[in-house]
């Protein structure tokens, strides 16, 4: 063929391949290389590599840094690792967004898990209503010591601030005591009926003392933070995707119960958070009923957004820090006392009846042993192990799930989603369960049974603290993860209980490029070392979220450009 012929059909060619969108073999190049490190993928089949490649959002190749180097093209960005290491992005499988005190705290309830006496409370209580405009909102964090006190009630508090509302929350979200002030404006009237699944603690005329337990106290937060500006929640939310990020968290599964759902989502939806966001339904209720139908409108909006609404979570019962989780032996701490339930046994039957009848995974808090065993009970009624296991039915904290009940958890294909900081009260368990403390918050036990763990902080965010808790479990240490394990949960575990292990969780090729670069080895370092690791780089779906210009440096430290 002539030159010029030639020529002439090359380009023809070439216009052709335009046209159609063909790519050259360059154009396959990944985007970016990630050598030189220790990349935990999570990945059962190949859970460590040193070296990955990323095109677009997806991670398209990982192995050794000479096989990942050679599909690099001249436009192809390199971050060397030197030897640091990736895992993929956390998962926080259980968080509450926009869950926090109207005001700032005093000193008094600084501490993690603060347990002062009330009289030392109603003491600070009355020093900072002295300083502080009428009106002014006093928010503290208090323990049992406090909440099982006759004399904390309302008509205290109102004695100390009778005008400052006031806002004593047990620090484990299941017990608040207010005054006269804050009820008004929780538009809580002296004799108001219960809600379902809370209550209200009354006087000996049946008026409402001041103490509310669960939906009576979260109804009463939900209609007190309304009155917070939209700016104020998508500040503390963008301040959260900020830390998360910091963290090498990627995705948050948010348990949405502190505002009615149309601001929820017009907060989050605001504060363009740079993490996967899944919101979960968390209804309120009434004196009435459960409001099971009032996220409908969000779900259906949720279908032109890119955050997703799915899911449905119910709280069936408390936590055993205030003896509310419904156990089947005794509490050690309260002769013939079991605990109490949110709920009578035909409604949990109704909302096990409404996930067996309904596409919506369900959620629930389940704490004591007999919770757990009533749960099971009921579903297995309901159908046969394999419809519930495609629906994968979440317990978020499962502590009570014993040895006896775990075979029938697996055959039903139930998740455990743990919350590693209830982990840490080794001192609170031994009093309230004696020699029973061993049979809960099962961990290891659930992994080896190949029950699906997830893990989320409802609590501290950090999730190396809550690695090293879920690594040592504090309360059981028999139940202990290891590092790997615990991480495996942390990322493809919580993919797993969202219905998203096949897009997200794993460093594999095919899944999206979520991933943190972490300022150190959490495989290796001491265990009170762990608290202290960051993300150095953060990405999410490819794309730089943090960057703290760690690897920058270093490569300039080694003579790098």
């Amino acid at each position: 063929m002539a030159p010029r012929r030639l020529a002439a059909v090359l380009v023809a060619l070439c216009a052709h391949a335009a046209s159609t969108g063909a790519q050259s073999p360059a154009s396959n190049a990944p985007d970016l290389v990630l050598t030189g490190g220790r990349i935990f993928t999570a990945d059962s089949a190949r859970p460590w590599v040193q070296a990955l490649a990323i095109r677009a959002d997806r991670i398209v190749a990982v192995g050794t840094s000479a096989e990942i180097q050679a599909l690099a093209a001249p436009s192809t960005r390199r971050i060397e690792l030197a030897g640091r290491v990736v895992i993929p992005g956390i998962n926080d499988a259980h968080d509450h967004l926009g869950w926090g005190p109207l005001g700032t705290p005093d000193a008094f309830s600084e501490s993690p898990m603060p347990d002062p006496a009330f009289a030392q409370v109603a003491d600070s209580v009355a020093a900072i209503a002295r300083r502080t405009p009428a009106g002014t909102w006093i928010y503290a964090s208090v323990g049992t010591t406090v909440l099982d006190d006759p004399a904390a009630r309302r008509a205290a508090l109102d004695r100390v601030a009778p005008a400052h509302p006031v806002w004593l929350q047990g620090w484990t979200g299941h017990g608040t005591l207010m005054n006269t002030a804050a009820l008004r404006i929780a538009g809580v009237a002296d004799t108001a009926r219960d809600p379902v699944g809370g209550w209200y603690g009354r006087d000996q005329v049946g008026r409402i003392d001041g103490l509310l337990h669960g939906y009576a106290a979260w109804n009463a937060r939900r209609t007190i933070q309304a009155a917070q500006q939209d700016s104020t929640l998508v500040r503390t939310l963008r301040g959260a995707g900020d830390e998360m990020v910091r963290f090498g968290i990627t995705s948050v599964q948010d348990m949405s119960g502190t505002f009615d759902p149309a601001r929820a989502m017009r907060v989050i939806r605001a504060a363009e958070l740079p993490v996967r966001v899944r919101v979960i339904p968390m209804p309120a209720t009434t004196s009435a009923g459960r409001l099971t139908g009032e996220w409908n409108d969000e779900r259906q909006r949720q279908r032109s957004t890119n955050i997703p609404v799915s899911g449905v979570k119910w709280v069936l019962d408390g936590t055993p820090v205030e003896r509310l989780a419904v156990q089947r032996a005794a509490y050690a701490d309260r002769a013939g006392h079991v605990g109490q339930s949110y709920f009578p046994i035909d409604t949990i039957a109704a909302i096990v009846a409404e996930a067996r009848a309904s596409d919506e995974q369900l959620m629930v808090h389940v704490s004591g042993d007999s919770t757990a065993a009533l749960v099971l009970s009921l579903m297995a009624r309901a159908d046969n192990d394999s419809a519930w296991r495609r629906r994968r039915v979440r317990l978020e904290h499962g502590d009570g799930l014993a040895a006896d009940l775990q075979p029938l958890a697996r055959r039903l294909g139930v998740v455990v989603v743990q919350n590693p900081s209830h982990l840490a009260l080794p001192h609170i368990m031994g009093a309230r369960l004696g020699a029973r403390t061993t049979a809960y918050g099962p961990l290891r036990s659930l992994v080896e049974r190949g029950i699906p763990v997830a893990l989320g902080s409802d609590g501290p965010r950090n999730p190396y603290l809550n690695i090293l808790l879920a690594t040592i479990h504090p309360n059981n240490p028999a139940q202990a993860l290891t590092r790997e394990q615990a991480v495996r949960a942390y990322t493809w575990g919580s993919a797993y209980a969202e219905h998203a292990e096949r897009e997200k969780g794993t460093l594999a090729p095919g899944m999206l490029a979520d991933l943190a670069v972490l300022s150190q080895d959490i495989f290796t370092v001491a265990p009170d070392a762990l608290p202290a690791t960051v993300s150095v780089l953060t990405l999410v779906g490819g794309k730089v979220v943090h960057d703290s210009g760690a690897l920058q440096a270093g490569a300039r430290s080694r003579g790098a450009p």
